[in-house]
């Protein structure tokens, strides 16, 4: 035990942490995970409490791995108001921004394989872009919302901001002659650069963008269900996603058709339950996709987030982007790879802690409440149970 001490192998705080829990185990007693595991389910109850004795109310989809080992896995509230389907592991969401890091995947497969680079400029896949600035804007600049390019998407046309596909929402940037910064030296959260990715993928591949993504990504994932949305399909156990404007009494619908660009798919269409993003979560951690050496680099910081002038998304202490990732490396924490995902009324969060082995998910299907307090709040149950040490 003293060596442990001299060379730092093992703090104190987790020594002290890992004693209890195996005398508390030995003695048939709570564990600190046991504990952790009731105070994330009381923060849950407490969050999605019913106001007036309403119990048919949205609510979300939270999942917990540690390891190989599931330590929460429940589901909170009613997936469609109109059938009354519970939430549970198999609920279906649309993931919203969290789909970004699913086409960087894609990118990075095809860079690996020899087929492109994230240094290539995107003139040599859009020729037909005018403005010379798209020679200095690269492939890496999409992925780390580096770009510098706006987002000029027609907004004064109704119908299509409610049904734009990806390559339409990208027919600006034919006639786009300016850019907000020099490519490289800011952030600027855009969803049209990963529309750009979404062509890229096409004409490098032969394949069209979803069947790529089917046949390379989730199928060797074993995500098997997970599917992109499309006006008409059949979606398993599909959730809507609502909002509220009286304080929870009552709920109005609010997905495809009532918000805006739900039909694109490389920055936001994926559909996907807790259970199914989980096996994402084991190909990641495996390489089944990438080499491991490919993953750090999308994992590390490289556009920094903090302070940007551009941008508030996200924009807190300690954050950056990587290749279809955000990045937090607060003092005292381990290193979080995460994203979050915003579109309708669905509010989505997936957190790693990849050097602890932490996959933490919650999937709503309501924006009413604090993201970020509620996060920081697991982030501290983890952490008091040893789990971040």
């Amino acid at each position: 035990m003293k060596k442990l001490f001299l060379t730092g192998e093992l703090s104190l705080a987790c020594l002290l942490t890992l004693t209890f829990m195996f005398m508390q185990s030995c003695n048939g007693q709570k564990t600190a995970t046991d504990f952790a595991v009731e105070k994330i389910d009381s923060l849950f109850n407490n969050r999605y409490a019913a106001i007036e004795n309403n119990e048919n109310r949205p609510g979300g989809a939270v999942y917990i791995l540690k390891g190989d080992t599931v330590i929460f896995d429940k589901g909170y509230g009613i997936a469609d108001l109109a059938t009354g389907s519970p939430i549970d592991g198999n609920t279906f969401f649309n993931i919203a921004s969290v789909s970004k890091q699913f086409t960087a995947m894609a990118i990075l497969q095809l860079q690996e394989e020899g087929k492109l680079s994230v240094e290539d400029a995107l003139s040599k896949y859009f020729p037909d872009f005018k403005a010379d600035f798209f020679k200095r804007i690269k492939i890496k600049h999409l992925l780390s919302h580096s770009s510098g390019l706006p987002d000029l998407r027609p907004r004064d046309n109704r119908d299509f901001v409610l049904h734009a596909t990806d390559m339409e929402c990208i027919e600006f940037f034919k006639e786009l002659d300016h850019l907000n910064f020099e490519p490289g030296s800011n952030y600027e959260y855009q969803n049209p650069t990963f529309q750009l990715c979404y062509a890229i993928i096409e004409k490098v591949s032969g394949e069209p963008f979803e069947e790529y993504m089917k046949k390379h990504i989730f199928t060797p994932a074993g995500m098997d269900e997970t599917l992109y949305f499309e006006a008409e399909r059949n979606i398993p156990r599909m959730s809507h996603g609502y909002i509220t404007e009286d304080n929870g009494v009552t709920w109005k619908e609010y997905d495809y058709g009532e918000e805006s660009f739900f039909a694109t798919k490389a920055d936001g269409g994926i559909y996907t339950s807790t259970h199914e993003f989980a096996k994402w979560e084991q190909a990641l951690r495996n390489d089944i996709l990438i080499s491991d050496s490919l993953k750090q680099i999308a994992h590390s910081p490289i556009t920094t987030v903090t302070g940007s002038t551009y941008s508030s998304y996200q924009n807190r202490p300690y954050t950056s982007y990587g290749y279809g990732w955000f990045i937090e490396q607060k003092p005292g924490m381990p290193k979080k790879v995460y994203h979050t995902g915003d579109n309708g009324g669905f509010q989505i969060y997936a957190g790693r802690f990849p050097e602890k082995g932490i996959l933490v998910l919650v999937f709503e299907n309501r924006n009413d409440q604090s993201r970020w307090q509620m996060v920081e709040k697991i982030d501290s149950i983890l952490k008091d149970a040893g789990m971040l040490d």
